[in-house]
């Protein structure tokens, strides 16, 4: 669970719901059920024009990874290339046969299978990167969905705006209304801009960046089974993984040494 999120969205609630009490509107002041309208709605609205289905649907899906992303474990899988390397060096590509079925990863299941059916080191390469570039592409089109309604947002939040001051113009005659339906209309901007840099953007970039990490370890994991078929030495495989592994942690192990 990424507790820095969750500890994010509490700050943006109490900046927001803070910050409004303390400038006098009061909480009230931000509940409008035609700015939700225009602005929430309006950016749904949007979105559906815009995106195909399948990519709308799937940037829905991920948005779980914004409290639990998949986990990128590479000194696992590390471990686990060393000792099919063993294996395969005593009993020959054949013997992770049985190691297929087991493997619960599905990108590192099929690598293996094309391993085990002998396939070329060329080959195997081309067609898991071929399938890494399209499941990247499908999830980056998906977080760019959130990054979309951050542009949205704020335009639509400008029209609410417009449109409550030109309820406003219509009631000049009656002073008793302009307060409260200025402070209306701009409650509309306050939704656009909010939900824009508070919500849509940090969703976008949090997605992106756990999209990259997905990447770098599936990189990792075809030069895993690449080393397998050329039949790199174990001990070697470990070492070259292992400078993989800190690129895809981001400096982990440098964190674990200060603990020590």
């Amino acid at each position: 669970m990424d507790i820095v999120t969750i500890i994010g969205i509490i700050l943006a609630l109490i900046a927001v719901l803070g910050g409004s009490i303390l400038k006098g509107a009061g909480i009230a002041a931000l509940l409008s059920t035609a700015a939700f309208l225009i602005v929430v709605i309006g950016t749904i609205a949007s979105l559906m024009i815009h995106t195909p289905g399948d990519v709308l649907k799937h940037s829905l899906k991920i948005i779980k990874w914004m409290i639990r992303p998949p986990l990128i474990e590479p000194d696992k899988y590390i471990e686990q290339f060393v000792d099919w390397a063993k294996t395969a060096r005593k009993e020959g590509l054949l013997g992770l046969e049985s190691v297929v079925e087991e493997e619960e990863n599905e990108f590192l299941r099929k690598g293996l299978q094309l391993l085990v059916d002998g396939g070329e080191p060329e080959n195997i390469r081309f067609l898991l990167e071929m399938d890494l570039d399209t499941s990247e592409a499908f999830d980056t089109a998906a977080a760019k969905v959130w990054e979309a309604a951050g542009v949205y947002a704020p335009t639509l939040g400008i029209i609410g705006a417009v449109l409550g001051l030109m309820a406003v113009m219509q009631n000049l005659a009656d002073p008793s209304k302009l307060g409260k339906g200025i402070a209306a209309a701009f409650t509309a901007t306050v939704y656009g801009i909010g939900f824009a840099n508070l919500a849509f953007l940090p969703i976008a970039n949090k997605l992106k960046a756990s999209i990259a990490k997905q990447s770098k370890l599936k990189e990792m994991m075809i030069e895993g089974l690449i080393f397998i078929a050329e039949g790199e030495n174990p001990r070697n495989i470990s070492a070259k993984l292992e400078g993989y592994f800190v690129k895809v942690e981001g400096g982990k192990d440098k964190d674990k040494e200060k603990e020590k």
